[in-house]
């Protein structure tokens, strides 16, 4: 009997320590990295985080967002990786199209792997969007002008040859028989500065994420075309239509999420994994990311990190049908 209450008491006390490993505080100074100029949905992401955490008590002081662009994601995950591996209070912003670019190998000598890839907080849709005095009313509109005259239509985006805005666009030309190598295409740096020069009346279409738009629809300054989900979205977006309805089968989710550095310690990421999970059941949290023009998403922890290596996955195939992955 009283060998048996001796290894019960042993057990307990592994268990009690155990528990005690994860239970740590807060950092003391957190950071989020948005890997793009502000503006754009690297900016939109860090921004949710950082006005969560705050109004939901999760940390005790503001959490702070730094701009790092550079090669649409590049310069900030070579930085995490080699300089900055094991900072417990940062999180970088990551997107489908960081995933995208992941797959063509676009970020240097790291991969995949070389990442803590920590949680997705919501998933976004591609769109297209032109000024609202343009004469394109319709897709179809703007794809048979593109059609009778590729030279007529420049698409901008806030990424280069290759990128998710960039495969958007080239999958349309391709559903109306243009080669996408031919289409007139200007790459930026972010999110925001092509919604600027499509303002500006610099180009004729903006192929990005929804939610970059969505802050510019009540003001009577854009109109998007289309957005490429499965069917109509809920809310005011109700009244974008589809591609799908337009007759162009183009479906284009984007997660968007955190990853950390990769020698963040175990007790560390799990802080952030716990973090999470209760932050994306508040209700102060389901209301800031339906102002951005998210929708639910919820992974992290080993979850996330399957979802994302079958997305490297995938992406490195479609790459590789545009000649752009080997």
């Amino acid at each position: 009997m009283k060998k048996i209450m001796t290894h019960t008491f042993t057990a307990a006390l592994l268990l009690l320590a155990a528990n005690q490993t994860w239970a740590i505080d807060a950092p003391g100074r957190t950071e989020c990295i948005a890997p793009a100029k502000p503006g754009g949905g690297f900016d939109l992401t860090c921004k949710l985080l950082q006005v969560s955490l705050q109004e939901t008590n999760a940390i005790n002081k503001p959490m702070r967002v730094t701009y790092m662009p550079g090669g649409v994601g590049a310069v900030a995950y070579n930085a995490i990786v080699a300089q900055r591996p094991a900072e417990f209070g940062t999180v970088v912003a990551f997107s489908g199209g960081s995933l995208l670019n992941l797959s063509q190998g676009k970020f240097g000598r790291y991969n995949v792997n070389d990442v803590k890839w920590l949680a997705a907080i919501g998933t976004d849709y591609g769109a297209i969007a032109v000024r609202a005095d343009s004469p394109y009313k319709t897709l179809n509109d703007l794809m048979e002008a593109f059609k009778k005259d590729p030279n007529a239509v420049v698409f901008g985006a806030g990424a280069s040859i290759g990128s998710q805005d960039w495969m958007k666009t080239a999958l349309l030309a391709r559903e109306v028989g243009i080669d996408p190598h031919k289409m007139r295409y200007v790459a930026f740096e972010g999110g925001g500065e092509p919604v600027t020069a499509l303002l500006g009346n610099h180009i004729q279409a903006v192929s990005g994420d929804l939610s970059e738009m969505v802050p510019y629809l009540n003001g009577d300054k854009l109109r998007v075309l289309a957005v490429y989900a499965e069917q109509r979205l809920p809310g005011d977006l109700a009244s974008v239509p589809t591609a799908k309805e337009q007759g162009y089968n183009l479906v284009w989710p984007i997660i968007r999420g955190f990853y950390m550095g990769p020698k963040v310690s175990e007790a560390e990421y799990q802080w952030w994994n716990d973090t999470f999970k209760k932050l994306v059941e508040t209700e102060e949290f389901k209301k800031q990311r339906n102002l951005r023009g998210l929708f639910e998403f919820n992974l992290t922890g080993p979850e996330l990190d399957a979802y994302v290596k079958q997305q490297v996955n995938q992406y490195r195939e479609m790459a590789k049908s545009f000649g752009l992955a080997k």
